[in-house]
C-alpha cells in the first residue's frame, strides 16, 4: 500500500504547476528522486500526515529534522552539537536538513556530482553562509585541484577539513580545525609532509602549547597557496617574520630577502635553506644548515662552492659590532662617509642657491647661453663620448639597483615591474656594470697614452690637472666668503674645486663599486681567496656607495652643472663640446687669460651648435636631468618612510 502510494504521489508531484496553499511549489521530479538516496523510502515514512487526508490544510513541503531522526540518529546527534546545530537563530541559521541538503527529495548520494553537497558544490553550498571564507578557498591551490583539474577524490572540499555533521568552531578542542588538531587534519592528505614536520622543530615546538606553529600559521586556512610563485615565496618568508623577528629582519636586509620581496623566483627565501617542513637547529646533524650539510644546500644554487663561501653570514646584521668586528668597522665607515659627503655638500648647495638667487635678482650673471657669438672649445668628441656612455650606464645602474636597495619602498616593486620584473632588471644591472667598467678601462686607456705616448704634460699637478691641489683650498674658501656676501666671486680656472670632487667621487666610485659588485657577482671565485665576511663587507660597500654616488650625482652634481640658478634649466656644454665666449671668459677667466696669453685662444675658437645639436642636446639631456631628479624624489621618500637598509 505504501508502494501503491508513493507511485501515486509522484504522478501528481511531477507536475511544475502543482503549489500549496501558501503559493510554494510541490514539485517533485520523478527522476531526480529515483537517483536519490530517499529513492527506496516511501513517501509515507516522511510524510505520514499526507495519508490521513487528500490534501490537509497543512503544508507538507516542509520536513522537520525530528521526522530524519529515524534513519539519521547518528548525524542529528553530530549535527546537534555543532557550530550548526547550535545555531538556531539570526539571519544565517541552521533551521533543518534542506539549509545544506537542498529538498529531501534529491539527497543524492556522496560524489554524485548533482549533489549540492558533492566536493565541488560545497563550494556553492557552503559559500552561501562563509563567503569571505569561500573567496579565499577559491582563490587556493586546492580549489584549483578540484575544479580546474577534477581531482574530486584526491583534492580537499569544505567536509574533507571541516566535517560533514560534526563541524565545531576552531577554538574548540575537538574540533578538525583546532590549533592541535591541524597537522592531523593536513595530514589526512599529506602523510609525508607530516612525517617530516613532526620530526621538525616547528613539530616538536607544538607539544599541545597554541603559539606553536602548525599547518594554518604558515600556509594559512583557506587561501592555501603553492610555493611555486615568487609572490607566494615572499609571504612565506614574511609568515616567519612573525615567531622570529630578528632573523627576518636581517633576512629582509640581506640580498636574498630584498630580491625576494621584489618577487625573484629564484632568490633563496627561508625554506629554501631551512627546508620548508623538516626545517632544525643548526647543532642538528640532520639539519639542513647543519656545517656537513651546507655545501648541498648552498650548491643548489650557487656552484663550485667552498669551505670560504660557507662561512658567508646569510642573517648578518652590520651594526651590530658582536656578529663581526670587520664588517662592522666597514658599515661605520661608509655610513660616517654617506652622512659626511651629503652634510658637507648639502651646507654647500643651500648656501650657493640663497647667494645665486640674489645674484640673478641683481643682475650679476650676464652671459648667455647661446646665440651666434663665437665659442670656444671645451670637450673633444672623444669625451663627449664617453660622458654620454657614463650618464646611459649610471642612470640604468640607478634604476635597476635602488629598487633593490630600497626594497621595501612602495615603488620598488613597479619600478621593478616596468624594468621586466626583478630577474630581469638583474641582468639590466650587470650590462650597466659591463659598461661601467668599459669606460672606466677606457679613460684609463686615454690616460696612459696621453702620458706615454703624447708625452702630454699636466695630468697630476697645474691648471689642467683634475688633482686636488692648494689653490683649490683657497677657492674653496673664497667661494665660501662669496656665498656670505663677504667677498667677489672667485676668479677659476679649467677646473674647480667641486668639478675635481665630481671627478674623483667617479673615479673612486666605480673602482669601489666596482670590485665590491664582482665580488657578489662572482662569489665562489672570490672567496677561494677571501674569508667569508668579504661577501657581508662587499654588500654593505656596494650598497652604501651606490647610495652614495646616485645621491650625489643627482642631487649635488646636478646641482653644480645644470640646476643652479646661472646655467637652469640645463647646461649643454658636456653635450655639444663648446660654451659662448662670454659665457668662458665670465665662469673660466683664468683659463681664458692664460690661452689669449699663450695664444691658443684662436685656434680654439668654433662655430656655435647648429640647431641638430642643440636638439640632441636637449633631448638627451632633459631625459637623463629627469629620470634623475625623479629616482631621487624616490631616494627621498623612501629614507622618509625609514628604509634605509
Amino acid at each position: 500500500a505504501a508502494k501503491a502510494m508513493t507511485k501515486k504521489c509522484l504522478d501528481c508531484h511531477d507536475d511544475a504547476t502543482l503549489k500549496a496553499k501558501d503559493g510554494k511549489p510541490m514539485q517533485v521530479v520523478t527522476d531526480d528522486f529515483r537517483r536519490s538516496a530517499h529513492r527506496k523510502v516511501d513517501c509515507v515514512t516522511c510524510h505520514e500526515a499526507g495519508m490521513a487526508s487528500k490534501h490537509p490544510d497543512e503544508p507538507l513541503g516542509l520536513v522537520k529534522p525530528q521526522v530524519c531522526q529515524e534513519c539519521h540518529a547518528d548525524e542529528l546527534k553530530a549535527i546537534a552539537t555543532s557550530i550548526h546545530g547550535k545555531r538556531a537563530t539570526g539571519a544565517k541559521a541552521i533551521k533543518d536538513c534542506t539549509a545544506c541538503h537542498d529538498s529531501l527529495h534529491t539527497v543524492y548520494k556522496d560524489g554524485d556530482p548533482k549533489s549540492p553537497l558533492s566536493p565541488a558544490n560545497q563550494i556553492k553550498t557552503c559559500g552561501a553562509c562563509h563567503e569571505e571564507m569561500m573567496a579565499g578557498y577559491e582563490t587556493s591551490v586546492h580549489a584549483r585541484a578540484l575544479l580546474k583539474s577534477g581531482l574530486t577524490k584526491a583534492a580537499p572540499s569544505c567536509s574533507s577539513c571541516h566535517g560533514k555533521h560534526e563541524v565545531h568552531p576552531k577554538d574548540e578542542a575537538n574540533s578538525t580545525t583546532s590549533h592541535a588538531n591541524i597537522p592531523a587534519t593536513c595530514g589526512a592528505c599529506h602523510e609525508g609532509v607530516l612525517r617530516e614536520w613532526l620530526e621538525s622543530a616547528h613539530g616538536t615546538a607544538l607539544g599541545g602549547k597554541k603559539e606553536g606553529p602548525v599547518c594554518s600559521t604558515c600556509h594559512s586556512s583557506h587561501a592555501v597557496k603553492a610555493p611555486d610563485t615568487a609572490a607566494a615565496r615572499h609571504a612565506m618568508s614574511d609568515g616567519c617574520g612573525e615567531c622570529h623577528k630578528k632573523v627576518t629582519a636581517a633576512f629582509k636586509d640581506s640580498f636574498h630577502g630584498k630580491a625576494t620581496s621584489l618577487n625573484n623566483k629564484k632568490a633563496a627565501a627561508c625554506a629554501d635553506c631551512h627546508t620548508p617542513h623538516h626545517n632544525l637547529p643548526a647543532s642538528d646533524k640532520r639539519s639542513s644548515i647543519h656545517p656537513d650539510n651546507l655545501a648541498k644546500t648552498c650548491g643548489a644554487c650557487h656552484t663550485n662552492v667552498n669551505a670560504s663561501f660557507l662561512t658567508f653570514d646569510p642573517h648578518a646584521n652590520p651594526s651590530d659590532p658582536k656578529r663581526n668586528t670587520y664588517v662592522y668597522w666597514i658599515w661605520l665607515g661608509m655610513t660616517s662617509l654617506l652622512i659626511g659627503v651629503f652634510g658637507f655638500f648639502g651646507l654647500h648647495g643651500l648656501l650657493w642657491m640663497q647667494r645665486a638667487l640674489v645674484g640673478k635678482l641683481r643682475g650679476e650673471f650676464n652671459f648667455s647661453h647661446g646665440g651666434d657669438g663665437p665659442y670656444v672649445r671645451r670637450f673633444s668628441n672623444m669625451q663627449m663620448g664617453l660622458h654620454v656612455s657614463i650618464v646611459t650606464s649610471f642612470l640604468l645602474l640607478g634604476a635597476t639597483g635602488l629598487p633593490l636597495k630600497f626594497a621595501e619602498a612602495s615603488w620598488a616593486p613597479t619600478m621593478m615591474s616596468l624594468l621586466g620584473g626583478a630577474e630581469m632588471a638583474g641582468v639590466l644591472h650587470r650590462i650597466g656594470g659591463a659598461v661601467t667598467f668599459g669606460y672606466f678601462i677606457w679613460h684609463l686607456g686615454m690616460l696612459v697614452y696621453g702620458l706615454f705616448v703624447k708625452h702630454d704634460k699636466g695630468y697630476f699637478w697645474g691648471p689642467r690637472s683634475m688633482v686636488p691641489q692648494p689653490r683649490d683650498i683657497f677657492d674653496f674658501v673664497a667661494m665660501m666668503k662669496y656665498f656670505l656676501y663677504l667677498g667677489p666671486r672667485p676668479k677659476f680656472d679649467r677646473f674647480t674645486y667641486w668639478e675635481k670632487f665630481d671627478y674623483l667621487a667617479v673615479f673612486w666610485g666605480v673602482a669601489i663599486i666596482g670590485v665590491s659588485g664582482l665580488v657578489l657577482w662572482f662569489p665562489t671565485v672570490f672567496t677561494a681567496v677571501l674569508p667569508g665576511w668579504a661577501l657581508n663587507a662587499a654588500y654593505v660597500v656596494h650598497s652604501d656607495e651606490a647610495l652614495l654616488a646616485t645621491g650625489f650625482i643627482f642631487l649635488f652634481h646636478f646641482f653644480h652643472t645644470h640646476l643652479r640658478p646661472e646655467a637652469f634649466p640645463m647646461d649643454p656644454v658636456i653635450f655639444i663640446g663648446r660654451m659662448p665666449l662670454d659665457r668662458f671668459k665670465e665662469e673660466r677667466p683664468l683659463e681664458y687669460e692664460r690661452m689669449v696669453a699663450e695664444g691658443t685662444l684662436e685656434q680654439n675658437l668654433v662655430p656655435p651648435p647648429t640647431k641638430e645639436m642643440m636638439l640632441r642636446a636637449h633631448l638627451f639631456g632633459f631625459t637623463a636631468l629627469a629620470i634623475g631628479v625623479a629616482l631621487a624624489v624616490f631616494i627621498f621618500a623612501a629614507l622618509l618612510s625609514g628604509g634605509l637598509h
